[in-house]
């Protein structure tokens, strides 16, 4: 393990004053241990570990660190293997520089992008807005220069512009032209550029400024201007750039006199009743089409296509049978396509193939009355030891095209994906097979795999079967009857009932025709406890209980108590849930005392003293390690040899615990901001009839029902218990 060491989680935390601790910080993204006292030459968060190489990262990333840490930076800003050596390198030199790095160290922006963002900020120009708004590296480039120059480019920018088009118009800023002839985001980057030109010369652009030309046929018109021709000849939509180069030319040679084309309308006139078609390459060159329009006398032959597409150097998809049909049926003033190059096809990107299901329906089923039908709902998913799990189809290689040039059109590979994160399976030695591990429970959370060890009990659980520890989840197909035990790390699934049993889960409790019980019947999860119903039973969790009914028992959450259905009822007992009850029914007719505590309840009390009690214990083992690590310092300082191992197992050990302190002051915080969030929200809600006998307890000030009322919800408001109506 080296020095930098990448951490998940994004809390800070500092030991308290007075405790004799140097300060410790976790950041945000990777975690660094700064470390000072008064008796160190260092100054309190100045502190510079000694460098150690780190495997999770390619030479180049480390070089970078090494450099950073050589400069007296702080490297943690990219110590992320995420980022590759040229972001890095980029961070690195944002840092030397003193700018804003914050603003671009980010692992999913490319090189080129972090680059241009860097040399914007010194400038003071902020590129992030346009960076949102979709623009690429290049394009990026192109607004910095602009703005660089105090260009208005802002007014001319439109969202889908490429690069090329921005760089055009921007130019033409910079030469303070008239760049509305050419903004229109329809013409494409190479149009822009012959108006642009046209414009530089000062000549009239309207005459060949039209999106239905092609950037060739404009440069042709341009270039004709230049040259102080009348274009009128040629600049028609019906001439191909090839027919007006030709034109051109014989204008320049003196071939064909302006007058000539001009005046003598019979000529032009016989001309384009003899031959006149336009050929036009659309598609980027993958697309010809054959236009003939309707003059009197037209005489088009398929000669005369074939050498036009000859001239054209168009040799291949020739549509013979679309250039027959075109001359044999005369079909004029029709645009028909006579070649068709091949495209390119990108390759096909990887997949996952699963050979287990991925959408259990994890949320039973309604049912009629609003209930939850838990009896039938499919909780998991079982796998066996060297099961086939999961295949991965690597990506295919694109098919390359071919255009009308007979040229070849290289196509895009397809991506491959990411190999599958979790834990409970390996992957074969083909590299595409996963396999489970295990005997086990089969989830798909989040897109990770996750397969755990689950016991599977085909019989009831009594005194006989004796105590069921393990380390993983249960499932019993059975009931569980008086003396039977079941203590696991993960969930606990019951198929049938529970009476008389105990139940320790560190996940769920999932009792599917639910628990009752005329004696003894404790549940403990660490998660939710769900079932039909529950009857005389004893319920700690940390999560929501939820069920139909609930009689006669002691309930003890830090979630929600959740009773469903039009025929739900909540009845008897004491319900203590820290963020609220939501029942149809509350009590019954004949006033049987219902006790209901949310917010802070005793359950809260004591979860809040275990915190409290844990943090004092990690920050005594901090305390310890930090006295470790400043005996290091000072045996570094006189030359003295230190243990590498020793160094790093101190320094994973600090990190380690920081860490641990960190999740733990988020998790005291989750557990407060909870109670304040219950304050303002309607902690106490009963959708059917609340019954007299109910006794409703919010943060310690309590409301006794005397009589029935329907439809309500009980909330806290000004240190009093108030009820409104649904």
């Amino acid at each position: 393990m080296g020095l930098w060491r990448r951490i998940s989680g994004q809390k800070t935390f500092s030991l308290p004053t007075g405790t004799g601790a140097a300060p410790y910080r976790i950041s945000k993204e990777n975690v660094i241990i700064d470390i000072g006292n008064q008796n160190s030459k260092n100054k309190p968060g100045e502190l510079r570990f000694p460098m150690v190489e780190n495997s999770e990262y390619r030479a180049a990333q480390n070089q970078e660190i090494k450099l950073g840490t050589e400069q007296g930076l702080d490297v943690s800003v990219y110590s992320n293997p995420e980022f590759n050596w040229l972001q890095m390198e980029q961070i690195r030199i944002g840092l030397k520089d003193k700018v804003n790095v914050s603003l671009y160290a980010n692992p999913a922006y490319s090189y080129d992008t972090m680059r241009q963002i860097r040399l914007a900020l010194y400038s003071t120009i902020d590129l992030i807005p346009y960076l949102q708004r979709g623009f690429t590296d290049d394009a990026l480039e192109e607004i910095r220069l602009a703005l660089l120059d105090k260009l208005p480019i802002d007014t001319w920018l439109r969202d889908d512009m490429c690069s090329p088009q921005i760089r055009e118009i921007r130019i033409g800023l910079c030469e303070q032209m008239d760049v509305s002839a050419y903004s229109d985001i329809r013409f494409n980057w190479m149009q822009m550029q012959e108006i642009r030109l046209g414009l530089e010369k000062k000549l009239n652009v309207s005459l060949y400024a039209n999106r239905l030309l092609s950037h060739t046929q404009m440069k042709e018109i341009r270039l004709g201007l230049e040259a102080g021709l009348d274009v009128s000849s040629y600049c028609g939509l019906i001439h191909s750039a090839t027919d007006m180069k030709e034109k051109r030319l014989a204008l320049i040679s003196g071939k064909t006199s302006k007058t000539s084309l001009v005046d003598d309308k019979d000529s032009l006139l016989n001309s384009l009743r003899k031959n006149e078609f336009v050929i036009s390459i659309e598609d980027n060159g993958n697309k010809a089409y054959a236009y003939i329009p309707w003059v009197p006398g037209n005489m088009v032959s398929k000669e005369d296509i074939y050498n036009d597409l000859q001239r054209r150097e168009i040799v291949f998809g020739i549509k013979h049978e679309a250039i027959a049909e075109l001359i044999d049926k005369k079909r004029m003033n029709e645009k028909v396509l006579i070649a068709e190059g091949v495209p390119a096809r990108k390759g096909k990107d990887g997949w996952f193939e699963f050979f287990v299901r991925l959408d259990m329906p994890r949320i039973p089923a309604p049912l009629p009355d609003g209930g939850v039908d838990y009896v039938n709902i499919e909780a998991f998913e079982m796998v066996d030891e060297g099961e086939k799990i999961a295949l991965y189809h690597p990506a295919e290689k694109g098919s390359n095209g071919k255009n009308i040039y007979g040229e070849t059109i290289h196509a895009d590979n397809g991506m491959d994906k990411k190999p599958l994160r979790g834990e409970g399976f390996l992957i074969a030695p083909d590299g595409v097979t996963y396999l489970s591990r295990m005997n086990g429970k089969f989830e798909y959370l989040n897109g990770r795999i996750i397969i755990t060890n689950m016991l599977v009990v085909k019989e009831d659980v009594t005194s006989v079967t004796g105590k069921l520890e393990v380390d993983g989840s249960v499932y019993v197909i059975g009931s569980i009857y008086s003396g039977g035990c079941i203590k696991a790390t993960g969930d606990i699934i019951i198929e049938h009932n529970v009476e008389m049993g105990r139940l320790i889960a560190g996940g769920n409790v999932m009792i599917k025709k639910g628990s009752c019980s005329r004696h003894d019947c404790f549940i403990e999860a660490g998660g939710e406890v769900s079932g039909s119903f529950f009857e005389a039973a004893n319920i700690n969790a940390r999560g929501n209980v939820k069920a139909n009914y609930i009689m006669n028992s002691n309930i003890n959450t830090l979630g929600r108590v959740i009773v469903s259905g039009s025929k739900g009822v909540l009845l008897g007992g004491r319900i203590c849930a820290m963020r609220g009850v939501d029942t149809y029914n509350l009590g019954n007719s004949s006033h049987i005392k219902t006790l209901l505590e949310v917010g802070k309840t005793e359950m809260y009390e004591k979860e809040q003293a275990a915190y409290a009690e844990k943090r004092e214990q990690l920050l005594r083992q901090l305390s310890v390690l930090e006295t470790k690590w400043n005996k290091f310092l000072q045996l570094m300082a006189a030359k003295q040899e230190v243990s590498k191992e020793v160094i790093r197992k101190v320094h994973a050990a600090i990190i380690a615990k920081g860490h641990e302190l960190a999740e733990l002051d988020a998790e005291v915080s989750k557990l407060a901001n909870a109670i304040t969030e219950q304050n303002m929200k309607a902690p106490v809600c009963v959708k059917g009839k609340a019954h007299g006998g109910s006794v409703i307890v919010i943060n310690d000030i309590s409301y006794m029902l005397s009589s029935e009322i329907s439809r309500v919800i009980f909330k806290l408001r000004n240190k009093r218990i108030a009820i409104v109506t649904l």
